[in-house]
């Protein structure tokens, strides 16, 4: 069953995407004479009972000297104060950009969804933050806590052994990414949000034990394949740019001395526009380990 254009995106932020039961998810390694780097893909929100946890990957985070994650300041009073300053819109309400059938459908997906305040609270945000808003509210009110999501809980790991946590982008770059779409791009996201919002999960479903496997073509060809597909746009800004991005920054890890652990939203690790592809692409063999 096809997924939404927003829940998609959720694995290429560090948003929220749910997992449960046991994991035992892929971990890939670059390394030169005096320098190895560690490559994890994460899902930014689990349940209370996922185990995700396997000797390999706990001997890599012993091993290595730091964390590297998509975002370090992510706390929710920065992120409130991005959200007022990029996301909403109240002197141009979503009523007056959505046709009459479309404005009827928000109101039913927001009811559905259990955003608080409704329809009212959706209409004072721009697209990109409505849509998002759909898709994460049922998760939310599902019971699904982003504090436990495996970035966060990394990051937890990290400090708790006294390990520095480096980010690789701060959170208005990862918000700004959406908000500075072209205007008919970020409308287009969320009119398929809304045409999407009375279909089921179960694409998700298998994406979720998709990544518990291991199993990164699955990975590639619901996230990377469907929203180059879908989404062109989307797809260059939200992964080919970043993972090149990031590509660049890893390499010139490879120049210092240690063991460092980077982990990052598993559709980055995933398709033939992945970080690891990226490397390979600038001469630096990568090597999966599970």
């Amino acid at each position: 069953m096809k997924s939404t254009i927003a829940l998609r995106l959720l694995a290429c932020l560090a948003l929220l995407l749910p997992v449960a039961a046991i994991a035992h998810p892929a971990l890939w390694m670059v390394k030169d004479a005096d320098t190895t780097i560690y490559l994890f893909g994460t899902v930014h929100l689990l349940p209370n009972d996922t185990d995700w946890r396997w000797p390999a990957l706990e001997k890599a985070l012993a091993d290595s000297g730091s964390l590297t994650i998509e975002l370090t300041d992510d706390d929710p009073a920065r992120m409130q104060a991005l959200v007022l300053q990029y996301g909403l819109d109240p002197a141009h309400p979503l009523s007056d950009k959505l046709s009459a059938a479309e404005n009827a459908t928000l109101t039913r997906a927001a009811q559905t969804a259990g955003v608080p305040g409704g329809a009212s609270t959706l209409r004072m945000m721009r697209p990109w933050l409505a849509g998002l808003t759909l898709t994460v509210a049922p998760l939310l009110k599902a019971g699904l806590d982003p504090a436990h999501g495996v970035d966060k809980l990394l990051k937890a790991q990290m400090q708790a052994a006294g390990k520095p946590v480096n980010g690789l982008e701060t959170s208005e770059q990862q918000i700004r990414f959406l908000a500075d779409l072209p205007a008919d791009v970020e409308l287009e996201f969320l009119r398929s949000t809304l045409r999407d919002a009375d279909k089921g999960s179960g694409e998700l479903t298998t994406l979720i034990d998709a990544w518990k496997r291991g199993d990164v073509a699955t990975i590639a060809h619901i996230e990377d394949e469907d929203l180059a597909r879908h989404a062109p746009a989307l797809y260059q800004r939200l992964l080919v740019q970043r993972n090149r991005s990031w590509a660049v920054k890893i390499a010139a890890m490879l120049q210092r001395p240690g063991t460092v652990f980077i982990a990052v939203g598993a559709a980055h690790l995933a398709g033939p526009d992945s970080v690891q592809s990226q490397l390979e692409s600038r001469g630096t063999p990568v090597e999966r380990l599970h």
